[in-house]
């Protein structure tokens, strides 16, 4: 390729994006008029509409659930741990879905009308005088669990379409745009946090002082509104078509591996089948010396005709590294889940810790429970600021990283914190507890332990995201960031697992639970204590993992830069 053709390339690629996407005729997308923040500003508003009334039903669910309807505390705990549970494990089928079928706009688009008539039929069940708890409880109940577990469908498809979707805005293969999609993680959790705060405050408020249909009446309003704010920005996002399962490409490799098994590896790398990045938009990635069995896939066999070219018989380099990549995530995966058990507790435990302390500001103003949840929010909004501001770009001129914090330590910070945070919480337990008036405890003392977890947030749920969507094969995105979110579903159904099995243990023999009938007859600080040894075990196993876990590392483009995943 000679000087002149090379710039004419170059430019070609500043002027188009050539990244697979295409703008809303089919296209390949121009650069100036589509995609970037321009794009991605309408997308931030639709999920900080999500979040606000993801958290408005969240952070007073268990406050719904003892006093509206009237359930025992470790019932309305374990209600809350399975609608938890469920709510963040729908993104899993969701991703799936939206990767290999629908595409991330169509799902966007239909999950939040799901999520719309959640909400609709909550605010129903909450307005209408038949339908309210003091006229027929049995029937308010069925409706009310009907609806939020319709915002759990919608949230399915919504939260891993939406946020991949939004990250497809920026082109990896373009300097600029790359460093602008790690700012985008850090804005898009600052949208997150904002939701929540006004989620926890203002609805929330709405709640107490007026009443929870009103409530619910309001974030249905605010969801419609943002729906159509984000169909109006259609001509501006970029889009990348469904490819079908994406997990079929894993399964060929694993298959095309055990069928060559009896086969000898080359020397040389390069002699495994690639194809030229010329006769491909995808990127490719850079062979890695990791589970060497699977690059028997992509061996080359010389006879057999198209027999031995087929789709379940060779694979590329790159389909076998991106197997590689999403084995290598599963002891990365586990190792998580004690996080996902500590942060679980924010909108369960912590907020009825909350409602039996002395919460008044002044003699007119009671600060609502679950309002204290904002506080978690704030230190989230805070930290993220702080780390993409003032960390980030001091580490980038001490490192000479591009990311200035690998994404494996930015989680383990986060743990670390989350640790922390549940300790504090165990101490201040206690000492409410052995107090001579607990309810006389200022709400005052649970701030540190609502900051701390926020804090962890800001470093581990953001590092969990760019991770997850960073580290997966280009194809399943959607169904990566479902897997981020998993880590908080899985981590609520392992809560509840061991408040059943806590339970049962301390109540053997005649001895009081650790959870009686109300706070006040309960042990939550030893149950604090037990998630936090837990936490610290892990975290020392977490490291070790992280300590050798390697990147992903996509091969240079044909006109512009290296790319890789995460950059030390």
């Amino acid at each position: 390729m000679d000087e002149g053709s090379a710039a004419i390339d170059k430019e070609d690629c500043e002027e188009w994006v050539q990244d697979s996407s295409v703008d809303h005729r089919g296209r390949p997308p121009h650069r100036a008029i589509t995609g970037s923040w321009k794009a991605a500003m309408y997308i931030l508003l639709i999920e900080f509409s999500e979040r606000l009334s993801y958290y408005g039903l969240a952070s007073s669910l268990i406050i719904y659930l003892t006093k509206v309807l009237q359930e025992e505390l470790k019932v309305a705990a374990k209600n809350a741990y399975f609608w938890n549970g469920v709510t963040t494990l729908m993104p899993l089928l969701g991703g799936f879905v939206a990767d290999g079928y629908l595409g991330r706009f169509s799902t966007v688009v239909v999950s939040t009308i799901i999520y719309l008539l959640g909400l609709s039929v909550l605010a129903i069940s909450q307005l209408a005088p038949s339908l309210r708890p003091d006229h027929s409880l049995h029937r308010h109940e069925t409706l009310f669990f009907v609806g939020i577990y319709l915002v759990s469908v919608g949230t399915g498809g919504h939260k891993p379409s939406l946020e991949s979707f939004g990250a497809d805005q920026f082109d990896d293969g373009h300097a600029a745009e790359r460093v602008q999609k790690m700012s985008f993680f850090n804005w898009w959790n600052c949208a997150l946090c904002s939701g929540i705060l006004l989620g926890v405050t203002a609805i929330v408020y709405t709640q107490e002082k007026v009443s929870w249909g009103a409530a619910s009446a309001v974030l249905a309003a605010v969801m419609g509104a943002s729906l159509v704010v984000f169909l109006a920005g259609w001509r501006f996002y970029r889009y990348r078509a469904p490819e079908g399962s994406p997990l079929t490409p894993l399964v060929q490799v694993v298959v095309a591996a055990v069928r060559k098994r009896h086969l000898q590896l080359p020397d040389d790398a390069s002699e495994l089948y690639e194809v030229k990045p010329q006769n491909t938009k995808k990127r490719l990635l850079c062979h890695t010396d990791k589970l060497r069995f699977l690059d028997k896939a992509a061996i080359l066999e010389h006879g057999g005709g198209d027999a031995t070219r087929g789709p379940w018989r060779l694979a590329t380099v790159t389909q076998v590294e991106e197997t590689k990549l999403v084995l290598a995530m599963v002891p990365i995966w586990l190792a998580t889940l004690p996080f996902g058990m500590e942060a679980a507790q924010q909108s369960t435990f912590f907020i009825k810790q909350s409602s039996v302390t002395d919460r008044r500001l002044g003699p007119h103003f009671v600060i609502p429970p679950a309002s204290m949840f904002s506080l978690v929010a704030v230190g989230m909004i805070a930290t993220v600021a702080l780390y993409d501001k003032v960390l980030v770009p001091y580490l980038r001129r001490a490192t000479g990283s591009e990311r200035g914090i690998s994404i494996l330590k930015r989680i383990g910070i986060g743990m670390a914190f989350a640790i922390a945070g549940t300790v504090v919480a165990a101490a201040v337990e206690r000492r409410r507890l052995s107090s001579a008036s607990p309810a006389a405890m200022s709400v005052g003392w649970l701030v540190p332990q609502f900051l701390l977890m926020g804090v962890g947030d800001g470093f581990a749920l953001v590092g969990l995201q760019e991770y997850f969507y960073d580290q997966v094969p280009d194809s399943m995105r959607s169904l990566g960031i479902g897997l981020y979110l998993s880590v908080i579903g899985a981590g609520s159904f392992l809560s509840s697992l061991a408040v059943t099995a806590a339970d049962r243990v301390s109540s053997r023999g005649g001895r009081a639970s650790w959870f009686g009938k109300d706070l006040n007859h309960s042990r939550l600080d030893l149950f604090y204590w037990l998630l936090a040894c837990i936490g610290a075990v892990d975290l020392v196993i977490y490291m070790l993992l992280a300590a050798r876990y390697s990147y992903k590392t996509v091969k240079a483009t044909k006109v512009g830069d290296d790319v890789t995943g995460d950059i030390e």
